[in-house]
């Protein structure tokens, strides 16, 4: 598997800056798509909007950038030749099951719940890709600050979702988040692969989106052919902002997995996300007041962040990643 190139290394405290950025932009984009789907009735299709609009955006990016073209053409020609394999492009299946969650349960269970209930997800999905090297940053073996703040992370979402239990929204509504964040990690490291593979993050993105509206399309045509369409759509213009937030936050996810692997992008956003999440709920609450043990779980999640970073010599030694 190809490697990054270190002449174009991001230095951690930058790379952790732009991923916690990247997750305030998430956390943004929750409260935008669970708004957006409650206005329509149908988180499917809020879903199928946002994703739909991301990729209007990349089409029109990708002509007027060659190198995005040039990357493109590099990876349909190893998928043709068979050098690449076919789920090396569906890391947009992935995003548009968070999408879709967002859009469901984002705006009754609130953002902050919402947030942490990724981390579990995220902490897991992380840790294991990044211990069996599927990511471009190769393999990273476990060390007591990984695992500690793996464990702390799922503690959180532990907290925060037992004092959930007894509201009015089913548990599947919980769980949901929970599994678009461990799909949020393989999609990470999927898309990073991408990129170097195609040497643009630009074409990362493009190829993300445009699997990910084609996965969302499919699945809204057949739901909403059988349970009916929207009659009408919003005109806040705000509540379709949610594809540029997304276009924007794959493309810098793609571009820095290479240099922190799987497990400190997908925690450094979490602490941009959690940190959003809580002020959002704050300022503008929504469906589910925000509640101290949602506080004291994304507290002890930024903590799991933290120790996460701490470098250590790790148990298992080599960078080597999966064929």
């Amino acid at each position: 598997m190809e490697t990054p190139s270190r002449s174009g290394h991001v230095p951690s405290w930058l790379a952790i800056t732009l991923a916690a950025a990247c997750g305030a932009g998430m956390a943004v984009q929750t409260r935008i798509n669970g708004a957006l789907g409650v206005a329509i009735g149908d988180g499917f299709t809020a879903g199928t909007i946002s994703f739909g609009s991301g990729l209007l955006i990349l089409l029109v990016v990708m002509a007027c950038v060659p190198r995005g073209r040039t990357g493109l053409r590099i990876v349909a020609s190893d998928i043709r030749s068979g050098s690449a394999p076919i789920w090396s492009v569906l890391g947009g299946v992935a995003g548009a099951f968070f999408v879709l969650s967002q859009g469901i349960t984002g705006a009754v269970i609130g953002v902050a719940l919402f947030s942490v209930a990724l981390v579990a997800g995220q902490t897991i999905s992380g840790l294991v890709l990044d211990r069996v090297g599927f990511g471009p940053h190769g393999r990273s073996g476990f060390t007591w600050p990984r695992l500690t703040g793996a464990a702390l992370a799922v503690i959180a979402v532990t907290w925060s979702m037992s004092a959930q239990l007894s509201r009015e929204f089913p548990l599947w509504m919980l769980l949901m988040p929970v599994i678009a964040g461990f799909g949020s990690g393989w999609q990470s490291a999927v898309n990073g692969r991408l990129r170097v593979r195609s040497g643009s993050a630009l074409t990362a993105t493009f190829i993300n989106f445009l699997v990910g509206t084609t996965a969302l399309l499919a699945v809204t045509v057949i739901r909403n052919s059988l349970a009916g369409w929207p009659t009408s759509l919003p005109t806040d213009p705000a509540l379709y902002l949610g594809g540029v937030i997304g276009c924007v936050f794959i493309g810098v996810n793609a571009f820095l997995v290479a240099h922190t692997g799987v497990l400190l992008l997908g925690l450094g956003t979490v602490a941009g996300q959690l940190f959003a999440s809580i002020a959002i709920d704050a300022i503008a609450p929504g469906d589910n007041p925000l509640g101290a043990p949602t506080v004291i779980g994304a507290a002890l999640a930024l903590a799991a962040v933290g120790i996460a970073t701490i470098r250590v010599r790790p148990r298992a030694a080599g960078v080597t990643g999966v064929g």
